[in-house]
């Protein structure tokens, strides 16, 4: 029955090699499904053999499914099948035990490239931030200062509620003056340092680095690092895209960790692992997080499904050390000055500098709704939600479809005054993680 499942699947995306002896072959005793996968699945087919709705079901087969033609995120960058032959090879032990080697050597290899003592597998960046935090305030009153957009405070199941019922602290947002990043002028004037008993004093500020897809630079985080230092408050970093900015080369991961007491790395976004993040620091605080992530259901039993493809991407997608030497995040960035290039010499402008790996298009200059821009990508085969394009490296390795199929919108957009006209008259919705229509 299984074996008909997968048949049926096949003759969805690639008719030419979904036969009955394909059936046969699946039916064979010992034969794997990864062997069918790499031998069988034609998994270098023409993209335009799948309509988007065959896309976004298929699955294990990199570029060429789903993520080749996704801008929304990278959260939608799909798993690789190197990634499920190292689930297929993994220890399966319990964590809660620590006892699971595939995940312990993920957490040890991981923690050197970022020169921490430890780390911690958990689900999510959000987990992540939230045991860090909880990790690092140990005595009320507490506050935590941050970017108004960060994601702690703005896009993590409520924000700044999410932060004070798990710590109780209160969160101090501040808007960068610069329009990009924080800087150690806009922290000094918000963070309480004083002994007031009228204020909550700040014992925690928490940096989003890569934000936006731009880069907090390296000299700032030393400057606001020696501050912390100075008035004895905790620096965390919501490095979920940290990695972006070590591909910039705007630092090493060793250098920016450095100056952080904790670190949340996350896996399953330009790295392109289906699940996971590992949040890194001193011994005794991973300890610490360890037993608060067991206290809100984040302990893990045979955790090495979860580590192992995480490995894959850190190695293969990020690179095999702080530098991201050899990696394909680099191949994104390079993608995405292309988009920016489409996109500017039409005279379109931008939201935010292009650093990294997001390209924000400045859709209300230009006289389009975000509705009607996602509507325009469905038009051409790609997903997108309003200006942000996200260019991961699954869209780098798909560019040959991708970057005409820009274009031509862009050129709609920029140059029509009709789809303008048309465009204008619709509202745009504000939040970036809206569901497009």
């Amino acid at each position: 029955m299984a074996s008909r499942v997968v048949l049926q699947r096949l003759r969805a995306f690639h008719p030419e090699t979904a036969t009955a002896s394909t059936l046969r072959k699946l039916s064979h005793p010992g034969r794997s499904l990864l062997t069918l996968s790499r031998h069988q699945y034609s998994v270098s087919a023409p993209l335009k053999q799948m309509d988007s709705s065959q896309m976004a079901t298929s699955s294990w087969i990199g570029h060429r499914g789903a993520a080749g033609v996704d801008l929304r995120s990278d959260t939608m960058t799909t798993p690789t099948a190197e990634m499920l032959e190292a689930i297929q090879k993994c220890t399966l032990n319990d964590d809660v035990f620590v006892e699971d080697k595939t995940t312990m050597e993920l957490e040890a290899h991981v923690a050197a490239l970022a020169g921490k003592e430890a780390g911690l597998l958990v689900l999510s960046g959000t987990m992540g931030n939230q045991l860090a935090l909880r990790s690092l305030l140990t005595q009320p009153p507490y506050s935590v200062v941050c970017d108004h957009r960060s994601h702690i405070v703005k896009y993590e199941a409520g924000g700044k509620f999410s932060v004070s019922s798990l710590t109780g602290a209160m969160t101090l947002p501040v808007v960068p003056s610069n329009g990009v990043h924080l800087t150690l002028e806009d922290i000094a004037k918000h963070a309480v340092v004083d002994d007031d008993v009228h204020s909550c004093p700040t014992r925690v500020i928490s940096l989003e680095n890569t934000l936006n897809g731009t880069i907090l630079p390296l000299e700032e985080v030393k400057k606001i690092s020696a501050f912390a230092k100075k008035h004895d408050i905790k620096l965390h970093c919501d490095g979920a895209r940290l990695w972006e900015a070590v591909a910039s080369g705007a630092g090493s991961l060793t250098e920016y960790c450095s100056h952080f007491d904790t670190i949340s790395l996350c896996f399953s976004k330009g790295l392109g692992a289906p699940i996971g993040s590992l949040l890194v620091g001193d011994a005794a605080t991973i300890k610490h997080a360890r037993w608060v992530r067991k206290s809100i259901g984040g302990g893990l039993r045979q955790s090495g499904v979860v580590a192992a493809p995480a490995r894959v991407a850190v190695d293969v997608t990020f690179g095999k050390g702080p530098n991201g030497e050899g990696g394909l995040l680099r191949t994104s960035h390079e993608t995405t000055k292309k988009v920016a290039k489409l996109w500017s010499d039409l005279g379109g402008k931008f939201v935010y500098p292009v650093h990294t790996n997001m390209c924000w298009l400045d859709l209300k200059a230009a006289g389009c709704a975000e509705s009607h821009f996602a509507e325009l990508g469905r038009e051409f085969g790609l997903k997108m939600l309003g200006g942000r394009l996200v260019i991961h490296y699954q869209i780098a390795q798909n560019e040959a479809e991708v970057l005409p199929r820009l274009e031509k919108i862009f050129q709609r957009v920029l140059r029509s005054p009709r789809e303008r006209s048309h465009a204008s008259r619709e509202e745009s919705p504000s939040n970036m993680y809206r569901t497009a229509k």
